[in-house]
């Protein structure tokens, strides 16, 4: 009787294991993660992207983008506001896999629409709002993606954090771009305007918070 509870216990406690959480997100991650890049090329090959293939492509790339950027950014307040501190090691998979469907993104933009025609895609960054600061956002995002890894982190110390800051001025660019694009059907754009004001706001409290305990500290 105690062998057999000794087999079933690991099984039953399977999930509670913290690494093993870890890794079931990750997992999840990567799933969705690759699953618009699988379902464009599906829709390739079987024909169903509708009449103009090269939008859809674009649109599908960019609004995932968005998705995998703000979820990013919410990392932290989630962390913050439930103390499951092991999150925080799903932020770097979650931010590289924006700045991967952002890059997806450009390029259907660019290969696709302009087929590389670098006079033309500089023309369309400087005439056109939606491009312009869709562009600087995936500039943005380049040395985030760059500064990512551990070495980074250690190499730049406080100035990580800062630099890293970057990434909400990415996403409200990246905001203002969807909502600039889609003129009319401005739905989701309002609300990933509404999230990200929301995680903002989180963190302006906590800034706010740590302010008013440091003072108090001295």
């Amino acid at each position: 009787m105690a062998n057999a509870t000794a087999v079933q216990r690991p099984r039953a406690f399977w999930i509670a294991d913290p690494r093993r959480q870890i890794l079931l997100l990750k997992v999840a991650i990567w799933i969705i993660g690759l699953a618009p890049v699988v379902w464009v090329v599906a829709g390739i090959f079987l024909g169903t992207l509708g009449v103009n293939p090269v939008e859809k492509i674009t649109h599908i790339e960019g609004r995932w983008t968005l998705v995998f950027l703000i979820t990013t950014l919410a990392v932290t307040p989630a962390r913050r506001l439930t103390g499951w501190n092991r999150v925080i090691q799903v932020r770097r998979l979650l931010g590289l896999f924006a700045f991967f469907h952002a890059c997806l993104h450009f390029l259907s933009y660019a290969g696709l629409d302009y087929f590389f025609a670098l006079g033309l895609i500089l023309d369309d960054v400087l005439e056109r709002r939606y491009i312009t600061v869709g562009f600087a956002a995936l500039v943005l995002l380049v040395p985030l993606a760059v500064t990512s890894t551990k070495g980074w982190i250690r190499r730049l110390g406080k100035r990580w954090q800062r630099l890293h800051r970057l990434a909400y001025v990415a996403a409200g660019l990246g905001v203002l771009h969807y909502y600039w694009k889609v003129r009319a059907d401005t739905f989701w754009p309002l609300v990933a305007a509404v999230t990200l004001a929301g995680l903002f706001a989180i963190r302006l409290a906590y800034w706010g918070k740590k302010r008013k305990t440091t003072k108090k500290g001295r």
